[in-house]
């Protein structure tokens, strides 16, 4: 498109944090280290994990850049980034998680298709955008609206990234217009990130957040908004990030059968300690992330040393100075909670930890429960093993 264009190689880059920890360099895909995701609540952009499926695109002049508004909508409608940074201007704190966030684990008990993630594919960071509800306004599509005067009921966003899972032709996903016209919702049209213009590897010069949602839905480099009657028929709504049972597997699979995931269930991991790690005998801070999808807030967080017999409830908290109220008014919804307990890790313990969250879900004991070709939403207890503590003269603490 004019001001935007994706290109055919990897030679133009962005520059990136050499502590990330690369998954796969073309397309880039990295993660931060685990103790980086807890050390704030804001995560900085440089630790934000990376997913990307193409090179990533380049504006060359921001000035001829826009976005169309098409589909099944009376007149077609096209915003530069003036008219959206016209339009009221929110911050919204909100946790984006890729669908395969922990998939690594999940790959140990049965071979898995996908970038191979650790527990750090994910990240929380405060956009700043328009609101999508108020941009559909724009076309004549109220707020609220389950479907149009004219038929539409969902809302695809195309990216300008072009991808070979589309046979070249570009990343595309979509969100119901119901949830796409919830004021409350707050899915945005966002161009700025943690205060700052979105860099080129999330998204400038606009990106779309839909909050507690797999990030699969948050489509970066804004091309187009598409108003539809059916949900998008791009490859990673109708033949990706889909959720089958532990007994389908690729000769088998039928992806009509099952619906796009959308919201990602309760999910927490411990990132003080590695999945194998030495610590002395004695009292351990053992600290990481819980978060629900749907705006759902954590109420809990369970902490064992004893592989799951015995369970200690840990602190958690979001802002400082603010007391954490799982849906409380000051809590931010969308957002991840941390958590941190100090404990007396016995020799050669096995730590886990479990989120319930405020509809009381709660996290799956065996990956082996959830494992699906794909490797993706693997919420099962995060375990730690611990060796020959008692005999180490380092510690964790």
């Amino acid at each position: 498109m004019p001001g935007l264009t994706a290109p055919a190689s990897y030679s133009d880059e962005p520059p990136r944090h050499p502590a990330l920890k690369i998954n796969s360099k073309e397309p880039f895909n990295a993660e931060p280290h685990r103790s980086a995701l807890v050390s704030s609540y804001i995560t900085p952009v440089d630790f934000f994990y990376k997913r990307n499926h193409g090179p990533i695109p380049i504006v060359d002049d921001l000035s001829r850049y826009s976005v169309s508004i098409t589909g099944i909508v009376n007149k077609n409608v096209q915003l530069s980034m003036a008219d959206i940074r016209s339009l009221p201007k929110y911050d919204i704190t909100a946790t984006l998680q890729c669908a395969g966030n922990r998939r690594t684990a999940m790959s140990k008990v049965r071979k898995v298709r996908g970038v191979g993630w650790d527990i750090s594919a994910l990240g929380n960071a405060t956009w700043g955008g328009a609101k999508l509800s108020d941009v559909l306004e724009l076309v004549g599509i109220p707020k609220l609206s389950s479907v149009t005067s004219l038929g539409g009921k969902h809302v695809e966003f195309v990216s300008v990234d072009r991808c070979k899972e589309e046979k070249g032709g570009p990343y595309k996903a979509s969100i119901p217009l119901k949830q796409a016209t919830d004021p409350e919702a707050d899915v945005l049209l966002a161009y700025e990130m943690n205060g700052e213009t979105l860099n080129r590897d999330h998204g400038y010069p606009l990106r779309v957040v839909v909050p507690g949602v797999i990030g699969a839905r948050s489509v970066k480099w804004l091309d187009s908004i598409n108003i539809i009657e059916e949900e998008c028929q791009g490859f990673f709504v109708q033949k990706d990030y889909k959720m089958f049972p532990p007994s389908v597997d690729w000769d088998n699979i039928n992806w009509s059968t099952r619906r796009p995931q959308m919201d990602f269930p309760v999910q927490s991991a411990i990132c003080t300690l590695e999945d194998v790690d030495v610590i002395k005998e004695g009292k351990a801070r053992i600290a990481g992330y819980a978060v629900s999808g749907g705006g759902r807030g954590i109420e809990r967080v369970d902490i064992s040393v004893d592989g799951g017999k015995t369970w200690v409830e840990a602190h958690r908290y979001q802002k400082s100075n603010v007391p954490y109220i799982s849906d409380g008014p000051q809590s931010d919804k969308w957002a991840w909670v941390l958590f941190e307990a100090t404990l007396d890790v016995p020799a050669n313990a096995e730590i886990v930890a479990k989120a319930v969250d405020s509809a009381a879900n709660v996290q799956p004991e065996k990956v082996e429960d959830v494992w699906n070709l794909r490797g993706i939403l693997n919420t099962s207890w995060h375990r730690i093993k611990i060796q020959n503590s008692s005999c180490v003269g380092r510690s964790k603490m």
